[in-house]
């Protein structure tokens, strides 16, 4: 008895001991925390001859590089406002970042990329370092710009038919009422949908696949922005403890496993598929050909197709319930296509031009980027005006706000689903109707960017989103939950819009 209570003595003891060696650890860690964090914050930095904007009266750039994480949008649009035509600084967690105008991207488009950078701002963005996210492979942008491309009719029919799938299992159709929550759902039908066009059947239906490319993005995007909590030099030692990015080794380890025996077997066959991992085997090049390498890739540009294809549709749901008057005309204009094609086709994709142009307009006010063409400058760069940008600046172009310019889109506060519908009826400039579109890429739409690093995926979202989009209006009713009558909040962090992903409509099978 006597031993036993010795040692439940020393285990009192020890237990004692490491929980004050854990908090004194603890609160060294804070201390050191505060003190590089401080370091970070006021250390010296060179800056352009340009202005800081954003700031409230008497706020300081520390107070408003905090509050950049949820007021980016405002502090975006009064920046632009202000400044408008000439370059400014919008204050950020990571130091202040330097707005160029429009006028500058058509000559820094095509600067070498070890002066100006597109890469690193995706690193920097997910913290790559810790995600995973991010590759300055060109493999996938060569298989989606010379062969997604190409081949994009093709996969109509099969993307389709996985949506249909998609739908029946994840939204039934039932007669009454029912509440749900459509941001989880359309995310699946996008992860299925677009595994359908990445590998076939065989990635469409893998469940190991599907939950791998769903939680790598998710993991991904919530252990990047807890790992930006943490002070630069303490990431490191931060990253181990975050769960998320902890996960992200068992991701690569689940696609290695699903799409590795794919290659194997697709090397016996005579007759190769034509899908995204086919093309890339056959594009590879160099290390590019090992299969592991491969498999890691597969899997990052998942999170690129589910962030912008699961949100768009999600986001102009909620537009749609908000607004049902759109409803009647979105389907009116799918029945006289189908009447006209006989079948959602390619070419019928491209004559559904009001609802591009609702889908336009959703994504004009709740874009998943508030700004674009983001580079990190290697050297100091002198435009041909005589301004310098300094070596390290991270540049970008407010797109949202030039988006809620009233200059170029009157009455920019007002949703007016049919806006581009309009002028492109109107216009008969082919290549000006052409600049209307949602997939469209120019100095008035830069949501994908712009010049060679434009999305080169986003003709083939463009079609899935309207796939997704018109089997909803066509076997379902939707609306917003009794009682409730404000559109579902969006969910800023940093530069990014989120879609709600709490929000729950009410759905059934369609009546009428």
């Amino acid at each position: 008895m006597a031993g036993g209570a010795l040692m439940e003595t020393r285990g009192g003891l020890a237990s004692l001991i490491w929980s004050a060696s854990a908090f004194q650890c603890t609160i060294v860690f804070l201390v050191l925390a505060l003190i590089v964090g401080r370091y970070m914050v006021t250390r010296r930095v060179r800056y352009a001859k340009a202005p800081i904007a954003g700031l409230r009266q008497g706020e300081g750039v520390v107070a408003a590089r905090e509050r950049f994480r949820t007021e980016a949008q405002q502090m975006f649009i009064e920046g632009y406002t202000k400044y408008k035509g000439t370059p400014f600084y919008i204050p950020t967690p990571g130091g202040e970042m330097l707005m160029i105008p429009p006028k500058y991207v058509e000559e820094l488009k095509t600067a070498p990329i070890d002066e100006i950078d597109f890469v690193a701002t995706f690193f920097e963005m997910f913290e790559g370092k810790y995600t995973t996210m991010g590759s300055r492979s060109t493999l996938h942008p060569r298989v989606a710009k010379s062969q997604l491309n190409q081949h994009i009719g093709e996969v109509v029919g099969p993307v389709a038919e996985e949506i249909e799938e998609a739908f029946n299992d994840c939204v039934p159709a039932t007669e009454d009422w029912t509440e749900v929550c459509m941001s989880d759902q359309i995310l699946q039908i996008v992860a299925r949908a677009s595994s359908r066009m990445f590998g076939g059947l065989a990635l469409s239906r893998h469940t190991d696949w599907l939950n791998a490319t769903i939680n790598f993005a998710t993991d991904g995007f919530i252990g990047a922005q807890k790992i930006k909590s943490y002070p630069r030099l303490l990431r490191p030692l931060a990253a181990p403890f975050i769960p998320e990015l902890k996960r992200i080794h068992r991701h690569y380890e689940a696609a290695e496993q699903a799409v590795v025996p794919l290659l194997h077997t697709r090397e016996q066959q005579e007759k190769k598929p034509s899908d995204f991992l086919q093309w890339m085997t056959d594009d590879a090049k160099d290390e590019e050909k090992n299969d592991n390498f491969i498999a890691s890739i597969q899997l990052k540009i998942t999170f690129a197709a589910l962030h912008t294809s699961a949100a768009a549709p999600t986001q102009l749901l909620y537009d749609l319930c908000c607004m049902p008057e759109y409803i009647a005309p979105l389907r009116e204009e799918i029945e006289a296509v189908l009447a006209e094609y006989g079948s959602l086709n390619k070419a019928a994709l491209m004559k559904l031009h009001k609802l591009d142009s609702v889908m336009k307009e959703s994504q004009r006010f709740n874009p998943l980027l508030l700004s674009s063409f983001d580079r990190i400058v290697r050297r100091e760069y002198r435009l041909r005006d005589g301004f310098i940008i300094p070596k390290g600046t991270h540049i970008s172009v407010a797109s949202h706000a030039i988006a809620m310019d009233p200059e170029l889109f009157p009455n920019p506060e007002v949703f007016d689903g049919f806006r581009f519908a309009d002028l492109r009826s109107s216009s008969k400039d082919l290549a000006a109707a052409g600049r209307l579109q949602w997939a469209s890429s120019n100095l008035e739409n830069m949501a994908f960017g712009y010049g060679r690093h434009a999305c080169p995926g986003r003709f083939f979202a463009a079609n899935e989103i309207k796939q997704i989009m018109v089997h909803l209006l066509m076997n379902y009713d939707f609306k917003l939950p009794d009682g409730q009558t404000t559109r579902p909040m969006n969910e800023p962090c940093e530069t990014q819009l989120i879609p709600n992903h709490v929000a729950k409509v009410l759905i059934r099978k369609r009546k009428a």
